[in-house]
Protein backbone atom coordinates (compact mmCIF):
# COMPACT_ATOMS: atom_id res chain seq x y z
CA UNK A 1 0.00 0.00 0.00
CA UNK A 2 1.66 3.80 -0.88
CA UNK A 3 1.28 6.27 1.82
CA UNK A 4 0.98 10.03 0.86
CA UNK A 5 2.72 12.71 2.77
CA UNK A 6 0.53 15.95 3.90
CA UNK A 7 2.97 18.71 2.37
CA UNK A 8 0.74 21.73 3.43
CA UNK A 9 2.11 24.55 5.27
CA UNK A 10 0.05 24.20 8.31
CA UNK A 11 1.00 20.40 8.62
CA UNK A 12 4.92 21.65 7.63
CA UNK A 13 4.94 24.08 10.17
CA UNK A 14 3.68 21.78 12.85
CA UNK A 15 6.84 19.38 12.26
CA UNK A 16 9.51 22.27 12.35
CA UNK A 17 8.34 23.23 15.57
CA UNK A 18 6.36 26.39 15.20
CA UNK A 19 2.65 25.52 15.76
CA UNK A 20 -0.56 26.98 14.63
CA UNK A 21 0.94 30.28 16.18
CA UNK A 22 3.52 30.21 13.29
CA UNK A 23 1.04 31.31 10.73
CA UNK A 24 -0.66 34.54 12.69
CA UNK A 25 0.94 38.14 12.78
CA UNK A 26 3.74 38.81 15.77
CA UNK A 27 1.63 41.94 17.75
CA UNK A 28 4.58 41.37 20.52
CA UNK A 29 5.97 44.61 19.17
CA UNK A 30 2.52 46.77 18.78
CA UNK A 31 1.75 45.42 22.63
CA UNK A 32 5.12 47.10 23.85
CA UNK A 33 4.18 50.32 22.07
CA UNK A 34 0.67 49.94 23.88
CA UNK A 35 2.24 49.57 27.53
CA UNK A 36 4.47 52.10 26.81
CA UNK A 37 1.45 54.25 25.87
CA UNK A 38 0.11 53.33 29.20
CA UNK A 39 3.29 54.30 31.25
CA UNK A 40 3.31 57.59 29.50
CA UNK A 41 0.18 58.58 30.59
CA UNK A 42 1.24 57.95 34.15
CA UNK A 43 4.01 60.04 34.03
CA UNK A 44 2.16 62.52 31.94
CA UNK A 45 -0.28 62.35 34.95
CA UNK A 46 2.77 63.60 37.44
CA UNK A 47 4.38 65.90 35.16
CA UNK A 48 0.40 68.02 35.33
CA UNK A 49 0.28 67.94 38.50
CA UNK A 50 3.72 69.18 39.70
CA UNK A 51 3.58 71.89 36.70
CA UNK A 52 -0.29 72.63 38.42
CA UNK A 53 1.82 73.00 41.75
CA UNK A 54 3.97 75.14 40.77
CA UNK A 55 1.45 77.35 38.59
CA UNK A 56 -0.59 78.10 41.90
CA UNK A 57 1.92 78.48 43.83
CA UNK A 58 3.44 81.98 44.98
CA UNK A 59 6.80 80.93 45.71
CA UNK A 60 8.64 78.13 44.12
CA UNK A 61 9.99 75.93 45.43
CA UNK A 62 8.13 77.05 48.81
CA UNK A 63 10.16 79.64 50.99
CA UNK A 64 13.04 77.71 52.88
CA UNK A 65 13.63 75.28 49.95
CA UNK A 66 17.90 74.65 50.15
CA UNK A 67 19.13 75.05 46.60
CA UNK A 68 19.27 71.51 44.52
CA UNK A 69 22.50 70.26 43.31
CA UNK A 70 23.18 70.59 39.60
CA UNK A 71 26.69 68.50 38.74
CA UNK A 72 25.30 64.99 39.98
CA UNK A 73 22.24 64.88 38.68
CA UNK A 74 24.31 66.59 35.72
CA UNK A 75 26.19 63.91 35.24
CA UNK A 76 23.34 61.37 35.64
CA UNK A 77 21.62 62.91 32.56
CA UNK A 78 24.78 62.62 30.70
CA UNK A 79 24.67 58.51 31.45
CA UNK A 80 21.39 57.75 31.05
CA UNK A 81 21.38 59.54 27.64
CA UNK A 82 24.97 57.69 26.44
CA UNK A 83 23.27 54.47 27.54
CA UNK A 84 20.73 54.50 24.91
CA UNK A 85 23.34 55.22 22.05
CA UNK A 86 25.36 52.30 23.42
CA UNK A 87 22.60 50.24 24.01
CA UNK A 88 21.76 50.84 20.59
CA UNK A 89 24.92 49.21 19.05
CA UNK A 90 24.08 46.33 20.96
CA UNK A 91 20.70 45.89 18.43
CA UNK A 92 22.76 46.56 15.33
CA UNK A 93 25.26 43.69 16.53
CA UNK A 94 22.18 41.29 17.13
CA UNK A 95 20.70 42.05 13.62
CA UNK A 96 24.08 40.95 12.45
CA UNK A 97 24.48 37.79 14.21
CA UNK A 98 26.85 39.34 16.47
CA UNK A 99 26.31 37.91 20.02
CA UNK A 100 29.29 38.69 21.28
CA UNK A 101 28.79 42.48 20.28
CA UNK A 102 25.32 42.15 21.86
CA UNK A 103 26.68 41.12 25.12
CA UNK A 104 29.44 43.80 25.68
CA UNK A 105 27.64 46.90 24.59
CA UNK A 106 24.17 45.56 26.74
CA UNK A 107 26.78 44.96 29.55
CA UNK A 108 28.46 48.39 29.10
CA UNK A 109 24.50 49.28 28.94
CA UNK A 110 24.00 47.70 32.41
CA UNK A 111 26.72 48.87 34.08
CA UNK A 112 25.60 52.40 33.53
CA UNK A 113 22.67 51.81 33.93
CA UNK A 114 23.53 50.60 38.07
CA UNK A 115 26.02 53.80 38.17
CA UNK A 116 22.63 55.97 37.54
CA UNK A 117 20.82 54.24 40.08
CA UNK A 118 24.30 54.64 42.71
CA UNK A 119 24.28 57.95 41.76
CA UNK A 120 20.64 58.79 42.32
CA UNK A 121 20.93 56.96 45.98
CA UNK A 122 23.62 59.10 46.87
CA UNK A 123 21.51 62.55 45.97
CA UNK A 124 18.83 61.12 47.99
CA UNK A 125 21.72 60.24 50.92
CA UNK A 126 23.13 63.77 50.64
CA UNK A 127 19.95 66.33 50.15
CA UNK A 128 19.53 68.51 52.45
CA UNK A 129 15.24 68.40 51.91
CA UNK A 130 12.95 65.18 53.09
CA UNK A 131 10.22 63.79 51.63
CA UNK A 132 7.57 65.64 53.81
CA UNK A 133 9.77 68.96 54.66
CA UNK A 134 6.93 70.76 51.50
CA UNK A 135 5.13 69.98 48.24
CA UNK A 136 8.02 70.54 46.37
CA UNK A 137 10.04 67.88 48.31
CA UNK A 138 7.21 65.69 47.91
CA UNK A 139 6.56 66.24 44.63
CA UNK A 140 10.65 65.66 43.98
CA UNK A 141 10.71 62.64 45.64
CA UNK A 142 7.61 61.20 44.11
CA UNK A 143 8.50 61.78 40.45
CA UNK A 144 12.30 60.74 40.59
CA UNK A 145 11.97 57.50 42.93
CA UNK A 146 9.45 56.59 40.56
CA UNK A 147 11.56 56.89 37.52
CA UNK A 148 14.15 55.47 39.62
CA UNK A 149 11.79 52.03 39.90
CA UNK A 150 11.01 52.26 36.03
CA UNK A 151 15.50 52.45 35.72
CA UNK A 152 15.52 49.19 38.13
CA UNK A 153 13.11 47.19 35.82
CA UNK A 154 14.98 48.39 32.91
CA UNK A 155 18.34 47.26 33.77
CA UNK A 156 16.22 43.91 35.57
CA UNK A 157 14.97 43.61 31.56
CA UNK A 158 18.61 44.28 30.14
CA UNK A 159 20.28 41.29 32.58
CA UNK A 160 17.34 39.10 31.25
CA UNK A 161 18.94 39.55 27.55
CA UNK A 162 22.12 39.63 28.82
CA UNK A 163 20.95 35.88 30.37
CA UNK A 164 19.38 34.43 27.61
CA UNK A 165 22.04 35.65 25.13
CA UNK A 166 24.28 32.86 26.85
CA UNK A 167 22.07 30.22 25.19
CA UNK A 168 23.15 29.26 21.69
CA UNK A 169 20.87 30.25 18.81
CA UNK A 170 18.49 32.34 21.75
CA UNK A 171 19.23 35.74 19.38
CA UNK A 172 19.86 36.11 16.36
CA UNK A 173 19.08 38.67 13.23
CA UNK A 174 15.57 36.96 12.92
CA UNK A 175 14.38 36.38 16.12
CA UNK A 176 15.43 39.19 18.74
CA UNK A 177 12.49 40.57 19.72
CA UNK A 178 13.45 40.87 23.70
CA UNK A 179 16.22 43.01 22.41
CA UNK A 180 14.43 45.22 20.82
CA UNK A 181 11.60 45.59 23.46
CA UNK A 182 14.33 45.77 26.16
CA UNK A 183 15.95 49.08 24.15
CA UNK A 184 12.45 50.70 23.66
CA UNK A 185 11.72 50.12 26.94
CA UNK A 186 15.06 52.12 27.88
CA UNK A 187 15.08 54.75 25.68
CA UNK A 188 11.36 55.72 27.30
CA UNK A 189 13.00 55.71 30.40
CA UNK A 190 15.71 58.03 29.26
CA UNK A 191 13.06 60.58 27.67
CA UNK A 192 11.10 60.84 31.10
CA UNK A 193 14.41 61.31 33.09
CA UNK A 194 15.00 64.28 30.23
CA UNK A 195 11.68 65.72 30.77
CA UNK A 196 11.76 65.68 34.85
CA UNK A 197 15.46 66.71 34.93
CA UNK A 198 14.21 69.73 33.18
CA UNK A 199 11.14 70.86 35.14
CA UNK A 200 12.95 69.45 38.31
CA UNK A 201 16.62 70.61 38.53
CA UNK A 202 16.28 73.92 35.25
CA UNK A 203 13.33 75.49 35.09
Amino acid sequence: MQTTVDTTPENDAVEHGHGAHGDHPDHRLFGMFVFLGAEAMIFLGLFAAYLTFRAVADVWPPAGTPERELLLPGINTIILISSSFIMNRGNQAIRKNDVKGLQFWFGITAALGAVFLVGQGYEYYTNTFGLTDNLFTSTFYVLTGFHGLHVMFGLSLILMVLLRSTTPGHYSSESHFGVEASELYWHFVDVVWIVLFLILYIL
